[in-house]
This record gives structure tokens, C-alpha cells and sequence, in this order.
């Protein structure tokens, strides 16, 4: 599991961030003046990468949140059974299963290339590049 801290004050729309033990995108970042005796506030909305759940946290300006580091790389459709494609790293030879999104159910076949993403230990298909 490979991840960074930020402050709060420094999310920004559109990158990712970990809530609750999730990899998330930011989809909006609302923050509040300091008062007379208080902090900042960040009120950070997110929706999950693997799961699409949504999220929403308050916490104040200066504490730190994890962040993910998000691991792009090729594989080689090797076959396919049911739901799930049996697929081997383009760089490292690896081979493992991965579970085929519903919208690439027709695409993903033998011998096509795919761009999947490694999120704290999970792999996702993100892309389809077809056969070669």
C-alpha cells in the first residue's frame, strides 16, 4: 500500500485521496474561514475509484490525509473466463485474473491490451486498446 500525506488545504478537485480506507476521487472542495477561536474547515466530497460510493468528511484545514499512489500499467489478455480475464504484465511477465468492467464486457477479448491501474492493492481494467 503506497500513499503520501497532504494537508486538507491543499486538496484540489479531481485528485484522488483516501477516505475511510478507500481510494477516492475529489469531486468537490469547499473551505470555510478561520473563526475568532477556531481553524479552518475543509469539507471534502469524494466518490469512490473501485466501489462508486460516495463520500463526504469535514475535518479541519491543517490536518494531513493520505493520498494514493496510483500504479498505471499494460497487460495482455491472455483468456477469458465468466467475468474475469487472466491477463499478463506487459513489463514483469506477471500473470493474474482481473474482473472485467460491466462497459468492457464485449471488448476485452483474447490478445487485446489493456491499461489497468493498481490502488492499494486492487487492480482495476481502466481501458481497452484492442487487439494487437
Amino acid at each position: 500500500m503506497s500513499t503520501k500525506s497532504i494537508t486538507a488545504n491543499n486538496v484540489q478537485k479531481g485528485t484522488s485521496i483516501i477516505l475511510e480506507g478507500a481510494a477516492c476521487r475529489v469531486v468537490d472542495v469547499e473551505i470555510s474561514k478561520p473563526g475568532k477561536h477556531g481553524h479552518s474547515k475543509v469539507r471534502i466530497s469524494a466518490v469512490g475509484l473501485i466501489d462508486e460510493k460516495k463520500r463526504i468528511v469535514v475535518m479541519p484545514g491543517h490536518d494531513n490525509i493520505e493520498v494514493p499512489i496510483i500504479e498505471k500499467r499494460n497487460a495482455q489478455v491472455l483468456s477469458i473466463h465468466g467475468d474475469s480475464a487472466n491477463v499478463m504484465d506487459s513489463e514483469t511477465y506477471e500473470t493474474f485474473d482481473l474482473k472485467v468492467p460491466d462497459e468492457f464486457k464485449g471488448q476485452v477479448v483474447e490478445g487485446a491490451s489493456v491499461l489497468y491501474w493498481t490502488i492499494l492493492d486492487n487492480k482495476i481494467i481502466k481501458q481497452v486498446k484492442g487487439a494487437d
